[in-house]
């Protein structure tokens, strides 16, 4: 294979964390708050949703016939997360088209309508993917979901088997949340209580926000003193979107029940050592389709994949994610 050739270009070994950034939640908090990460010229464009909200999308364009890359975010991300800007860079410097588009609410600009995003909102994810196609029409077009944004595109795998196939090549999911109720719960406990602290913060600014449009939509109140993922989801984001409780949009909107529907070649990446995910949550192969390619790595933490000498590079996991795309199917 020639060495300027793409594939080349990604053929990354096992990650190894260097000696320096051991430990789970230090890959985690480096990877997320402090490694070098680089900044997309991006292109931002509003698209109108079907129901007359609206979402910011930020676009690396490409060549007419180039594959375009939809890049969804985790809780709380956006298009300026360093895994977004990373995954971005890699696959621009690819040749390839960037899509990336910001959740609603997740550009720092409140959305119109009394809802915000969730972890199941595949809809959400069906339409994006289907505008994308409709304005680049001819390009193979891949995505992938990190996180939060990871479990939505799984569970739209999933439901829609293979129509999703009329739609997307391949796919990647990194660091799922799959079973939404053993993770949430898993976060209340012990040092992972600083991440929900984190993620809280600018949740319930949104409620806040969210509730001066819409005066006596929800419980302010019990939602302010939420301490717990669980209290917030239940006060908040259940009633918001058609709910019955945390409970019922915990089970719902989980994707691991959905993996042995998928059709679509995806890679499914994560790490053993990711803090947020608590033993049981990474599927068996009986519990995967023939087409989910499980890659779990012993260290990594969460979307943290912090590899080199410091400062460090968090190139290891878009990588990983482009080999599989460029990856030839056999046969």
């Amino acid at each position: 294979m020639h060495p300027s050739s793409p594939s080349a270009l990604f053929s990354p070994r096992a990650f190894s964390a260097p000696l320096w950034l051991t430990n789970h939640h230090a890959q985690t908090l480096y990877g997320a708050l402090w490694a070098p990460a680089e900044r997309p010229s991006w292109q931002r464009q509003r698209w109108t949703t079907p129901d007359d909200d609206f979402i910011d999308v930020d676009i690396l364009e490409g060549a007419s016939t180039a594959p375009t890359l939809v890049i969804f975010h985790g809780l709380e991300g956006s298009t300026n997360s360093r895994y977004v800007r990373t995954l971005a860079h890699s696959a621009h410097q690819a040749g390839w088209r960037v899509v990336a588009p910001n959740f609603r609410g997740c550009s720092g600009i409140i959305n119109r309508l009394p809802r915000t995003y969730h972890a199941g909102d595949s809809a959400e994810i069906h339409w994006i993917l289907s505008h994308t196609r409709s304005i680049y029409a001819g390009a193979p077009l891949h995505a992938i979901g990190v996180s939060l944004g990871g479990n939505m595109l799984l569970k739209w795998l999933g439901e829609q088997r293979d129509q999703a196939c009329t739609l997307l090549t391949k796919a990647a999911a990194v660091a799922a949340p799959l079973d939404l109720q053993a993770v949430g719960d898993h976060l209340a406990q012990g040092f992972n209580r600083l991440y929900t602290r984190h993620f809280l913060a600018t949740l319930k600014q949104k409620a806040r926000d969210k509730f001066n449009q819409y005066p006596g939509l929800f419980n302010l109140a019990a939602t302010l003193k939420a301490r717990t993922l669980r209290e917030f989801d239940n006060h908040f984001i259940a009633p918001l979107h058609g709910f019955a409780n945390v409970d019922d949009y915990w089970k719902r909107c989980s994707s691991k029940p959905w993996l042995n529907q998928i059709r679509v070649p995806t890679l499914l990446l994560s790490a053993w050592d990711d803090p947020f995910l608590p033993d049981g949550v990474l599927p068996e192969q009986q519990q995967c389709s023939p087409d989910v390619t499980r890659d779990f790595q012993a260290r990594g933490g969460h979307v943290g994949f912090v590899s080199g000498r410091f400062p460090g590079q968090i190139h290891w996991m878009p990588q990983r994610v482009m080999q599989f795309f460029l990856k030839r199917s056999a046969g």
